[in-house]
């Protein structure tokens, strides 16, 4: 009896043993990630609503997504009476498209309204069928008269614009498209010679640009002289063009002279000597090599401490374009300087132009009447020690 009951005790604790070690199903299940959900299969485009005009045929660009590789079969359905409508896949006409998981599939749906359609509003909508799946867009078009293709280039403030030989003549210009379809407009300029037109739009050249329907976009006409232009008018002719469509603009780059003073002499060489303390004329030349005359040209000076510069014109009313004036530096060295070079700038300011400078070196040597008076001083010491020798040598 005892080894019965001690039998079906051990019986027991080995099936409680063997249930706890045994891991339950639930836990497991619990404690693993649910599987997400495949992606589902999809069809949908960009513009799917659209205002058309009169014959003129549609192709819209189908996009289609799927969470597993499948072959998708396409219909269109509800197509208004009198419409064709066909897939078209590689330039082929399709019926089905084959979409990998995860990547896009694309086709074009091609339709064409029928030669005597009346304005209104059609819909119509597109299947794709897939394994097991399904969807749908519903696609609307509005048909009417659409407005002509219209190209204008208009200029922003005035066309002619004024610089010198070296000015980059900017001209701000809108093209407009007021027609109802997008163009793709090619710019271009007969430039003149010597001087390079470029279009800048958004900060960046450009040849060319894409122009929504009735939309209008800033342009700049760039027009860089590539060399020193002589005065007058230069025509820029700006033209737009979009297929058949064209637009010019007149602009006009109006050079105006500019004077270009220089200070010389007659050698070219900018010095001369002085002597200290006395009077020194220097004739400078004011050339003016530019293609404007120079007006109110006023002269003046910077010297060393103790110097004077005077001029016998410190004004002169005009320098035509390619002439030159003769002006009398008068320079007087302060009366103790040192033999040596010292520095004097002579300034010519114009006034209407910038101010133009030149250094001249000025060398300075001392008086010949000082040398005069330093040997008469060095003989008379000489005959004072010859006295002071003969009278005290005797003794």
């Amino acid at each position: 009896m005892k080894r019965s009951r001690l039998f079906f005790l051990t019986v027991v604790f080995a099936l409680i043993v063997t249930m706890l070690a045994v891991p339950v199903p639930v836990a497991a299940q619990e404690d693993e990630p649910a599987e997400s959900e495949p992606q589902p299969l999809v069809v949908y485009t960009d513009y799917p609503s659209q205002v058309i005009g009169f014959g003129e045929v549609v192709t819209l660009t189908l996009q289609l997504k799927a969470g597993k590789s499948q072959i998708v079969d396409l219909e269109v359905e509800d197509l208004p009476e009198g419409w064709d409508a066909s897939f078209r896949g590689g330039s082929k006409i399709v019926e089905s498209v084959y979409v990998s998981s995860g990547s896009t599939a694309r086709v074009d749906l091609r339709l064409e309204p029928p030669a005597d359609v009346e304005a209104g509003e059609f819909e119509l909508r597109v299947i794709a069928v897939g394994q097991g799946e399904r969807s749908e867009i519903p696609l609307k078009f509005k048909v009417a008269e659409k407005l002509p293709p219209r190209l204008s280039l208009t200029v922003d403030g005035l066309p002619t614009k004024r610089g010198t030989p070296s000015t980059t003549f900017n001209f701000p210009v809108d093209l407009t498209n007021d027609g109802g379809e997008d163009l793709l407009v090619a710019l271009s300029a007969d430039a003149p010679r010597n001087m390079l037109v470029t279009f800048e739009s958004g900060g960046q050249e450009i040849t060319e640009l894409e122009l929504p329907s009735s939309e209008s976009k800033k342009v700049t006409v760039k027009a860089e002289p590539l060399i020193s232009l002589p005065a007058g008018s230069y025509p820029i002719a700006v033209r737009a063009s979009a297929g058949d469509l064209n637009s010019e603009l007149e602009l006009v780059a109006e050079v105006v002279g500019e004077g270009n003073l220089t200070i010389t002499t007659q050698d070219g060489r900018l010095s001369a000597e002085a002597v200290a303390g006395e009077e020194t004329p220097l004739k400078i030349f004011l050339v003016n090599g530019g293609t404007a005359p120079l007006r109110g040209i006023e002269l003046t000076s910077s010297a060393p401490s103790g110097w004077t510069v005077t001029f016998d014109q410190e004004q002169i009313a005009e320098i035509p374009a390619g002439e030159s004036v003769e002006v009398t530096a008068t320079i007087k060295p302060a009366a103790k300087a040192i033999a040596g070079d010292y520095m004097v700038t002579i300034n010519a300011r114009p006034i209407d132009s910038r101010q133009e400078s030149a250094e001249f070196r000025i060398t300075v040597t001392t008086s010949t009447l000082w040398g005069v008076a330093g040997i008469g001083m060095i003989a008379v010491a000489v005959g004072v020690v010859g006295l002071a020798v003969a009278r005290f040598g005797r003794r």
